[in-house]
């Protein structure tokens, strides 16, 4: 059985590397490798799957599990947490969901093996005291109870990667490498935030170049993080973004930022900016602003301001990446200044991008405020609306 397993892994694998392009958050493009991408290739997103036109009512627990006639959806964690002796670690445990099909053209089949959804995960572990980035990605395929997703209990999971309710505003994920291993327990404080319009967040002008959207932030977190042979007891708190498309980016969008800040004063923020070629953001870019108790502000890309102060090169890609920020949003009385805990938190797996974690420091509304989080960077390392 175990060998009919890896077997299975390494024909998925291959399976997925030649035939099938991914897209996460808003995509990533093919560099000829023979290896997964995040595609976003030109033109209309696929007509047969789904789309999100238009704000529609989002229900929980429903909306919490898969969306399987939507061609793309992920479910993102990513948190900040340290030991009691103050060792600070970044974390990011990624659920990704691509339909190979629409779910009206899945074939009913007697075959446990046979699936029209593949599932890839991406880990990660930031050691901030240690200086020390640990990536690990893996692929599976909805069959033989693989990987999938579920609303009723909630649960999502690759093999033993996992996210998994304990009960309503509980949840326990566990993900282990050769090493590192994560195994924390996430209590919610807050209610979802639904991003955009009503959870409609546009990526485009196009009809259907959207996608529905909610986070779960200030969740306070409790667990371990073991690196190599030593286990830390840890706390802090994760962020939770859940999203689901058929979409594609518009021509000229090269890449996007996307910041997700949680304040020591229970706030948190969201923001993020489709680069286009000329260097300016588009018209779509968006964020929210989450106060201590819930209420929600939208932000229009033109109310803020962010200034990248400094730069990090990646010596695998040779890509430049911003390292330092400075931020004003004058509606809400906001100046913060930010940058990477550690540098080099770029992930070369199938795809290249930077993803981790941030601190940043400064004022909201006249009060000192201080914040971490995580950052996504895309489009630095190859441009993301060209199919090669």
């Amino acid at each position: 059985m175990k060998n009919l397993k890896q077997f299975a892994f390494v024909f998925v694998a291959i399976a997925v590397a030649l035939t099938i392009t991914f897209y996460p958050r808003a995509g990533i493009t093919n560099s000829g490798k023979a290896s997964v991408q995040w595609l976003a290739g030109q033109g209309e997103p696929q007509s047969e799957f789904l789309q999100a036109i238009a704000p529609k009512p989002l229900k929980f627990p429903q909306d919490l599990g898969p969306h399987e006639g939507y061609q793309t959806e992920w479910w993102y964690y990513t948190g900040n947490i340290e030991a009691e002796d103050g060792h600070e670690f970044g974390y990011q445990l990624t659920f990704f969901r691509r339909a190979l099909t629409p779910e009206t053209a899945a074939v009913d089949d007697a075959s446990d093996w046979r699936s029209n959804q593949i599932y890839f995960s991406h880990f990660t572990i930031s050691d901030i005291d240690g200086n020390k980035f640990y990536p690990h990605e893996r692929f599976s395929r909805q069959s033989a109870k693989l990987s999938g997703a579920q609303a009723v209990p909630y649960r999502v999971w690759l093999e033993d990667w996992s996210a998994t309710e304990i009960e309503p505003g509980k949840v326990h994920l566990v993900a282990k490498a050769d090493d590192v291993a994560l195994d924390l327990t996430l209590n919610e404080t807050l209610p979802p935030v639904l991003q955009g319009d009503r959870g409609f967040s546009k990526k485009g002008p196009e009809e259907g170049n959207a996608s529905y959207y909610y986070s779960i932030v200030q969740q306070q977190t409790e667990g371990t993080v073991a690196i190599a042979d030593k286990s830390y007891a840890v706390t802090g708190r994760t962020w939770k973004d859940h999203e689901y498309s058929t979409s594609a980016l518009s021509p000229g969008t090269v890449g996007w930022d996307w910041f997700s800040l949680q304040f020591d004063d229970g706030s948190a923020l969201m923001l993020y900016g489709l680069r286009q070629e000329n260097g300016d953001i588009a018209d779509v870019s968006s964020g929210t602003y989450v106060s201590a108790t819930g209420e929600t502000q939208p932000i229009n890309h033109t109310e803020w301001q962010l200034d990248v102060l400094d730069t990090w090169r990646s010596t695998k890609t040779k890509s430049s990446y911003p390292s330092r920020w400075h931020l004003e949003i004058p509606k809400l009385d906001l100046v913060l200044d930010g940058k990477s805990l550690i540098a080099n938190q770029e992930l070369n797996v199938s795809t290249n991008y930077w993803e981790g974690a941030v601190g940043f420091t400064g004022t909201v509304a006249n009060q000192a405020v201080n914040a971490k989080g995580y950052v996504e960077m895309t489009g630095y390392a190859d441009r993301l609306d060209v199919v090669l």
